[in-house]
């Protein structure tokens, strides 16, 4: 059902952008287009009238809307014509125009630097031309404020080095020349020697240079004062400016210099008491200050490990300097404020009352003597009153809450009042012309705690912003309405997420612990009436699992019978959506009628148990916000109503939406803890320094020789993975050998450098590695024989590594930061198992965590490396997603635990067949204590016997095997245990290998012991945890969640390899980092390997303010990536045919074939019934309808939906395997479209069944399949899909054939797109079939053979039904007609979910494609 009334849903995605008609149109954009660069070639000759006349103009009539705004770029405008065309003498407007379009291609998320970077000389006077401008008064506000922008965007893009290059000088230590107080300045400089030495050198190249270079240095020192003077003299661009500021005081590199001017100028004051500051409806302008306040007062010397000791001592430091300056000058009035202790002087209103005495003049003296700036140029509008003056002193001396405080004091438990805030309100409405009050995620970020900082508070805000929605949508549902005499609130409506109740039982409440105030727990009973439900909605409510969170509502509908939605100023929020109260609980049970716990319903249908019959009633005990719990109760006290009489909704939200506290609270526990991150890593992680210091070539423990083991197939193939290295063998051996391979690297001994080195020697150290080619020293051991039976042999890898690969895995095994990019079918997972596999080997101590993003992803790799030479005891995966595992072993804590109890009984039984073969008297398998006395007493003392014997000299063959103690034992092996015509050696090294199988009998009872003497299943598990598991696999989300729970338990690791870390959030990632305490006041870190592909999906954030302003979509994996970290790029892709890999191989600068997709028939033949291997297919409006969006963010497309089914029942005639095909789709509610599609021809039809999967391109990265089919779905305009990511995904997931159905004119007036769809366009876009052929083809791709044109989907769908009608006939034919009809057309049933239509049953969905817009 459709939201109709009472939501305000974000501003959707595409609103304001042009649709395919506008641009193909003749409006004055298009026009403008066609007759100056569209259809030609050469290079544009720009008109400065005419571009005035043409663009300017126009845009200028109508303010700059965004509307129209958004259409000029989309004309490919910037790349085409005004960057082409720019030079020195271009007009101002010629400059405005890229300006302008530059900030709008940046708020859109689309690329613009490439653009740019083409002619990277023109950036020189485009900047200067900006700055200029900026400074020009005469332009109108928005003008000025577009320039601004331009150059705050530039700020944030220093990764760019032709935009670096330019912005540095702007901050540089030069604008101290500006400060008030030069003796300050210079006792600053003395102090610091780097300090000094940039001073020098700055006054230095002014000296030498001419007059031009001069006059640039003047303005580059000069421009930030006079633009920071210019910002508190004329208000109308103050939030701009605010956030350029902002931007500024938020990373080191700006902020370092910056900040000191910032502070001579005292900008904050002056904000405080501006009239524009103070005017009630500029709360953005306050909230923007108080962001600005806080990066200003924000301590970067201070120690993260004493963070509140040392900003302590510095605010002390600095009010004994106050006090001794005012006992020096003003003793007479200012000895009370000498004397007084810190906690009195720095409190606002204290020192206000100590300053009293002081007259203005005095008060300014003093000011001056501090070393306050009391003086401004003429041409400024500050007023240094006596008020102005204080200010400066108060708000610089008063105690100032850290940011540790400030996360501590926010709930994550959303109220009414913290949900609706107009603060986060505002980011709903976001759409790129004005700035927000919300921190950024930069390149660099001050400290550990201030990256902290800016995650909790952003993802605080998109958590909020997803329950808001949830909420807001749910009370529209539920439609609530007056009802009786007394105006009762009733619900007309029906949501699955919400349930009428009564007001809650409070049924305990625990006192407060030691030191707090708030109860220690608050319990409370609802009654939840699920009578009336469909038994799948009613099993949701009963799957409620302890620590779900729930809300408890307080709704009241307005007298009119529907919610307020246009209440006047006074109202707040919530209220104007009905929302009195709103209080979060988490469960603790769910009790039935008969008080009995509801453990789970979730199996009641397949066990044919749907709950007791006739019950109505289930009894939910929660526990409530204890410290909101408080909070109501003190108002209640004092005359305010009780919220809690008022509740009488409850509302759910799903279980994979609703992790957000237990997330919450772990982000909040480390910003409060500012827990360190491994030393070698710090300075990488904050974007300092050097980018490649925690390369493991820059490592002091790198590993000299490491064991290869498998990863090397054989010399041929080590001499291969190893281009331009010398690979010298050891000195015992003359010539080749096979493997496994130890290798010693000899090229240079790696030491960390004493102290920073400087840029150019950082780039020639670079230079001089990349260059060195080294001498790799190639050693091998005889592989130790590991017992008689099949299942004793160690399992090998097969794989043919590419030196790319081969690369990764020597970076991923040493200490050290790995980046490994691997773009679709390199291998990036082959490559991740493989480094475990050595490090497993090589480092039998460590421990490994391993992380991905979804359950998909990470038991792809756990099957993996299930596959591999790891003993399985040692593995342990952790989450709800092992039962996705292909495999009969349970790998969860719990199934381990099981597992080793079993393989107790099992290799206890093996003892007493040891037992048997001494002929032992006695209970020796019954345990594991009397196992370990069996094995020191028996079997331990026989193998030395044996071995004594073996080493007398004058003992033949035969009477060592006939000395042999375990005959009998080994009985069951292979037979003859000892072959014929052995040799001495061959005879021991049998031997040895029935030791090494009888060892490993003991030494797994040995693991296996404490779980005999620990009883509790908890302490059997965490034991597991802790001690026995070496590879420990689990989702960013288990992490985060349960981060302090296995932080507390003592759990240890020593290395993290993460997979998918470019669709990972930032704290995502550092969380796995950290789920260890700190040793040494620094986390015990190895190595930590992120795997990745930044150039396909990023994190999905929901919300656009929060995704496109505060760049929470940023992953770790991009940011070191756009810092210049080493990265290994993998370069052979073995997924798709040449053919299907070129649509995307444009992304990656080098992209080649693996042997396998060239020569293997597999990819050399055609895909039968189809003339291409790939193709678009253009896909006419059906029934005179193309896309449609029956809810907000729900898109679907009927005519894709049926051309899609359509294409797959005609490769199931053709014999394709279903599991061979998968569909795709852009939107939610194409899935859902194309679902009940299938669902309707195709799931009770034995001729075709369902195909392997439906689902999303975003859902499917990292999958593939043989044959995929992807429907596009737009349109009208692009969408999403102008996020080339996403495409690049869409293109990469099919091996051999990929047929893409979508609207041509949409995708070929996109100039993000173009590479891939002129590819595509190069084929007809309607579907070629040809005749005659089944599935497997026999016909070669490069043969030519004549095709059928299928006209449209009515086209196909007919030629569909008559090859089924043959099909049938002739299955008849071949039964005698006994066959009973294969097509039949059997309804699927459809549960229908809140009312809907059956194509909208996935209505719940819909929301999934808000991020994606």
């Amino acid at each position: 059902m459709a939201p109709t009334r009472g939501v305000r849903f974000e501003r959707p995605a595409d609103e304001g952008r042009p649709t395919v008609e506008e641009l193909r149109g003749d409006n004055v954009y298009t026009l403008f287009a066609r007759k100056n660069w569209l259809g030609t070639k050469a290079p544009p000759r720009i008109n400065s009238d005419a571009l005035r006349k043409g663009l300017w103009e126009a845009l200028e009539a109508d303010s700059f809307s965004n509307p129209l705004v958004l259409k000029v770029p989309a004309i490919d405008v910037i790349s085409s014509y005004l960057w082409p065309g720019f030079s020195e003498d271009s007009s101002n407007f010629h400059v405005l125009l890229i300006a302008l379009l530059v900030n709008v291609k940046r708020r859109e998320n689309l690329p613009i630097w490439d653009i740019l970077s083409t002619k990277p000389t023109e950036f020189f006077p485009l900047f200067r031309r900006i700055l200029s401008l900026n400074l020009d008064h005469s332009w109108p506000p928005n003008i000025q404020n577009e320039l601004l922008s331009f150059v705050s965007c530039c700020f944030q893009s220093l990764d760019n080095l032709f935009v670096r290059k330019e912005c540095v000088p702007l901050v540089s230590i030069s604008i101290w020349h500006n400060l008030a107080d030069k003796e300050s300045r210079d006792r600053r400089i003395e102090q610091d020697s780097q300090m000094k030495k940039a001073w020098r050198a700055s006054n230095k190249r002014y000296d030498v240079a001419d007059e031009t270079a001069k006059a640039k240095m003047r303005f580059d020192r000069s421009w930030l004062y006079s633009m920071m003077l210019d910002f508190i003299s004329r208000l109308y661009k103050a939030p701009i400016t605010a956030e350029l500021l902002t931007d500024l005081e938020s990373q080191i590199p700006t902020r370092r210099y910056v900040n000191t001017l910032l502070h001579d100028l005292n900008i904050l004051p002056a904000i405080k008491l501006s009239p524009l500051f103070n005017e009630d409806e500029n709360d953005l302008f306050r909230d923007l200050h108080q962001l600005l306040r806080h990066f200003a007062y924000f301590p970067v010397d201070v120690n993260s490990q004493q963070y509140e000791e040392g900003t302590y001592d510095a605010h002390c430091r600095s009010l004994a300097h106050l006090q001794r300056t005012a006992l020096k000058n003003f003793k007479e009035k200012l000895t009370v404020l000498a004397l007084s202790n810190y906690g009195s002087i720095d409190q606002r209103v204290e020192l206000e009352g100590y300053l009293e005495n002081l007259t203005d003049q005095e008060l300014m003296r003093f000011c001056g003597l501090l070393g306050f700036r009391t003086t401004y140029p003429n041409t400024t509008e500050i007023v240094t009153d006596r008020e102005f003056f204080l200010e400066v002193l108060i708000s610089t001396y008063e105690r100032k809450r850290s940011f540790q405080e400030v996360a501590k004091d926010l709930n994550i438990c959303p109220t009414e009042e913290t949900l609706f805030e107009p603060t986060l309100l505002r980011n709903e409405i976001y759409n790129g012309t004005r700035p927000l009050a919300i921190p950024k995620l930069n390149l660099q970020y001050l400290t550990v705690g201030d990256f902290l900082w800016r995650c909790f508070i952003l993802h605080r805000c998109e958590s909020f912003y997803e329950i808001r929605r949830d909420i807001e949508d749910t009370i529209n549902r539920v439609e609530p309405q007056v009802a009786g005499p007394r105006g009762e609130t009733r619900f007309q409506g029906f949501s699955k997420m919400a349930l009428p109740i009564p007001k809650p039982t409070i049924l305990e409440i625990l006192p407060p612990k030691v030191g707090m105030e708030r109860p220690s727990a608050v319990r409370a009973e609802v009654e939840l009436d699920v009578s009336r439900l469909k038994e799948n909605v009613r099993r949701e409510w009963e799957s409620l699992r302890p620590k779900d969170v729930v809300f408890l509502l307080a709704v009241e509908a307005s007298d009119n019978g529907r919610m307020q939605t246009n209440d006047g100023p006074t109202a707040s929020e919530s209220h104007r959506r009905g929302v009195k109260c709103l209080r979060s609980a988490e469960v603790v049970h769910l009790l039935d009628e008969g008080g009995r716990q509801i453990k789970d319903f979730s199996g009641a249908r397949q066990n044919g148990y749907g709950g007791p019959k006739g019950s109505r009633l289930r009894r939910l005990q929660l526990n409530l916000d204890a410290d909101m719990f408080k909070v109501d109760k003190d108002k209640a006290a004092n005359g305010k109503p009780d919220v809690y009489e008022t509740i009488n909704l409850i509302v759910r939200r799903q279980g994979r939406e609703n992790n957000f506290k237990p997330v919450l609270e772990s982000i909040q526990s480390l910003t409060r803890s500012d827990v360190p991150i491994p030393s070698w890593l710090q300075d990488v992680f904050l974007g300092f320094g050097d980018p490649g210091a925690a390369h493991y070539t820059r490592q002091p423990n790198r590993i000299k020789a490491l064991d290869y083991r498998d990863t090397f197939l054989n010399w041929e193939h080590l001499v291969q993975s190893l281009p331009g290295k010398v690979i010298d063998p050891s000195e015992d051996v003359l010539s080749s050998f096979g493997p496994p391979y130890v290798l010693e690297t000899s090229s240079q001994k790696s030491q960390a450098p004493a102290a920073p080195p400087s840029k150019k020697r950082r780039r020639d150290e670079a230079e001089n590695e990349k260059s060195q080619q080294g001498t790799i020293k190639a050693s091998t051991y005889k592989t130790p024989n590991t017992g008689p039976y099949p299942a004793d042999a160690p399992k090998l890898n097969r794989i043919p590594f590419t030196p790319a690969q081969v690369e990764a895995i020597t970076s991923g095994t040493q200490p050290g930061l790995s980046i490994i990019v691997g773009p679709p079918g390199t291998g990036k997972t082959d490559v991740a198992t493989q480094i475990i596999n050595n490090i497993y080997h090589n480092f039998p101590e460590q421990r490994t965590l391993l992380i991905a993003h979804s359950n998909q992803a990470l038991n792809q790799l756990f099957q993996k490396i299930m596959a591999l030479d790891i003993d399985e005891r040692h593995l342990l995966r952790l989450g709800h997603g092992e039962e996705g595992l292909d495999s009969e072993a349970n790998y969860s804590k719990h199934g381990r635990v099981e597992s080793f109890l079993e393989n107790r009984g099992r290799l206890l039984s093996e003892v007493d067949r040891l037992a048997a073969n001494f002929a032992a008297p006695g209970a020796h398998g019954s345990s594991c204590e009397t196992a370990g006395y069996f094995n020191s007493v028996y079997v331990q003392p026989s193998w030395s016997r044996f071995l004594d014997q073996y080493r007398n000299a004058d003992i033949g063959v035969e009477e060592i095997i006939d000395a042999f103690p375990f005959h009998d034992y080994f009985s069951n092996a292979p037979q003859p245990l000892f072959p014929p015509g052995a040799s001495k050696d061959d005879v021991r090294e049998i031997a040895a290998g029935c030791r090494h199988h009888v060892d490993k009998i003991f030494s797994e009872l040995e693991d296996i012991r404490p779980f005999e003497i620990l009883r509790n299943s908890r302490d059997r598990a965490n034991y597991l945890l802790i001690k026995e598991a070496r590879i420990i696999a689990m989702t960013t989300t288990h992490a985060a969640m349960r981060r302090q729970e296995i932080a507390d338990l003592g759990f240890h690791y020593d290395n993290v390899i993460m997979e998918e870390a470019a669709q990972v959030t930032e704290i995502e990632t550092f969380i796995p980092l950290a789920l260890q305490k700190p040793r040494d006041h620094e986390l015990p870190l190895q190595r930590v390997v992120l795997c990745g592909d930044h150039l396909q999906n990023s994190p999905i954030v929901q919300n656009l303010a929060f995704r496109q302003y505060a760049n929470l979509e940023q992953s770790l994996f991009l940011r070191l990536i756009r810092l210049g970290v080493p990265t290994i790029n993998l370069d052979m892709q073995g997924r798709a045919r040449p053919s299907i890999a070129e649509l995307y191989r444009w992304r990656y600068k080098q992209l080649g074939n693996l042997p396998v997709v060239e020569k293997d028939p597999e990819y050399t033949l055609a895909n039968a019934g189809f003339r291409y291997d790939y193709q678009f297919i253009q896909v006419q409006d059906y029934k005179g309808v193309g896309e449609s969006e029956p809810t907000p963010h729900f898109v679907q497309n009927l005519g894709e939906a049926e051309y899609a089914v359509a294409i797959y029942q005609y490769m199931r005639l053709l014999g394709y395997p279903a599991s061979k095909i998968s569909i795709l789709t852009t939107y939610a509610g194409q899935r859902a479209l194309v679902k009940d599609v299938l669902g309707h021809r195709c799931a009770r039809n034995r001729l075709f069944g369902l195909p392997k999967i439906v689902t999303t391109v975003d859902k499917y990265q990292g999958e593939q399949n043989d044959y995929v089919i992807v429907s596009l779905t737009r349109t009208s305009r692009v969408g999403y899909l102008r996020d080339i990511r996403r495409l690049t995904v869409a293109l990469s997931r099919a091996r051999l054939g990929l047929y893409i159905l979508g609207r041509r004119e949409v995708f070929e007036s996109c100039f993000e797109l173009k590479e891939s769809f002129d590819r595509l366009f190069a084929r007809p876009d309607k579907l070629q079939i040809t005749t005659g052929e089944m599935f497997p083809s026999t016909r070669s791709l490069e043969d030519q053979v004549d095709a059928t044109e299928m006209e449209g989907v009515e086209h196909l769908g007919k030629y569909v039904f008559e090859m089924t009608q043959a099909k049938i006939a002739a299955f008849k034919a071949a039964t005698g007609g006994k066959q009973e009809d294969l097509a039949q057309d059997e309804q699927i049933e459809e549960e229908d979910v809140d009312g809907e239509e059956p194509a909208n049953l996935a209505a719940d969905a819909a929301m999934d494609d808000v991020a994606s817009e």
